[in-house]
């Protein structure tokens, strides 16, 4: 999105993710609540005032003269000496992280480990001494899902990995000591789900963007805080979802509002919805669309979650993953119009078919067929 020219689109987005947040469509954190009311809060007072001029005062720059820039940008080896390096060096993560794996009628317990990460994969060891040795497990996180489990007030800074196994989905909890150290893992952990390593270039990117999130929630005591009649004046209710907005009494939702809006008070407009629009795109459940359907075999319903790189299978009555198929690993699907089946075929002789209960199976098929289309697309077209 290019400020100069999106700005329509940038709305739109902003409006579409505005209205995911409110009515509930996407889950997230009463934290993550506050930050998105502050900036809907800010965006609306930025709105009123004669801001709004924004794009008018900018002197004009021609469109050749920006594409031509961008060339320039480009061929002066901004993205050129990149590709040289990611051929030789492979960059690596090793640090002590706490580790822990939940099993039945076992309390929470973290324990440290030595861990290295290369490639798209984890290896942990019980101390830095054994590393040449061999690893207490090797982790390959392609096609996991990456979860954020954070509470920044409480200084807690984790990580949740459900990784794909013969049987359904192994669950792993790893802790960060501090934001920075977390901002670095967790960049890493989603670009390994995806399949990419750290030497990809959206890899810089993304440990800021995760920083910049984590900072927007960060409160500042020593701010001043807001004064009574701004507290007043904002109707709080028309910035959080009614889940929350029933939680806390009006007027104690306003002041933690306004607290959080101290994180984002010297954002211009434009900026201000960006990151709104970022930090909906870094929710764990964006861009997923979820169906009822039944597997081939099952005597119970389950949720199949469709996004743009993955088919979730979801039980239904706890809500939690089961397993994961990446559009990458798929050889075939089709459709079985008279029986309103969907059968996909993926490597390692993985099939599975399914029949869509909440909705029409080509809607599916649909789904899918769009995306596969759009990731054989390459970046310029789309």
């Amino acid at each position: 999105l290019n400020p100069k020219y999106d700005a329509v689109r940038i709305n739109q987005l902003y409006e579409q993710a505005r209205w995911a947040i409110l009515l509930e469509e996407i889950d997230c954190t009463e934290e993550e609540m506050l930050i998105f009311a502050a900036l809907q809060y800010h965006i609306s007072k930025l709105s009123l005032s004669a801001d709004t001029q924004d794009f008018a005062n900018e002197s004009e720059v021609d469109e050749v003269e920006a594409a031509l820039s961008n060339l320039e940008v480009t061929l002066e080896g901004g993205k050129a000496d990149n590709a040289l390096e990611d051929i030789t060096d492979i960059p690596k993560l090793a640090d002590h992280l706490k580790l822990f794996r939940p099993k039945k009628l076992i309390l929470k317990a973290f324990k440290q480990y030595w861990f290295i990460f290369k490639d798209t994969s984890i290896a942990y060891f019980k101390n830095k001494e054994l590393e040449q040795g061999e690893p207490v497990e090797k982790l390959n996180l392609r096609g996991c899902e990456v979860v954020p489990d954070v509470n920044v007030a409480g200084r807690k800074f984790g990580i949740k990995l459900l990784i794909p196994v013969a049987d359904g989905m192994n669950e792993v909890y790893l802790r960060c000591d501090h934001e920075n150290q977390y901002a670095q893992w967790m960049a890493a952990c989603i670009l390994a789900s995806k399949g990419k390593t750290m030497a990809d270039s959206s890899y810089q990117p993304e440990v800021l963007n995760i920083l910049s999130f984590l900072r927007m929630k960060n409160r500042n005591s020593a701010s001043q805080v807001a004064s009574n009649n701004e507290t007043m004046e904002m109707n709080p209710e028309s910035f959080v979802s009614p889940r929350c907005a029933k939680k806390h009494k009006s007027k104690q939702l306003a002041a933690r509002i306004l607290e959080a809006h101290q994180n984002v008070a010297q954002m211009p407009l434009v900026e201000a919805k960006l990151r709104f629009i970022q930090a909906w795109q870094s929710l764990p459940e964006f861009g997923l669309t979820y169906y009822l359907v039944r597997f081939k075999g099952s005597k119970k319903d389950d949720i199949l979650g469709v996004s743009y790189n993955r088919l979730i299978r979801i039980d239904a009555a706890t809500g939690i993953p089961m397993t994961t198929w990446r559009f990458t690993n798929m050889k075939q699907w089709n459709v079985n119009w008279e029986i309103r089946q969907v059968a996909i075929e993926f490597d390692q002789n993985v099939s599975i078919a399914f029949t869509c209960l909440s909705a029409d199976c080509k809607i599916v098929h649909e789904y899918i067929g769009g995306y596969i289309f759009l990731s054989t697309r390459s970046k310029d077209q789309n």
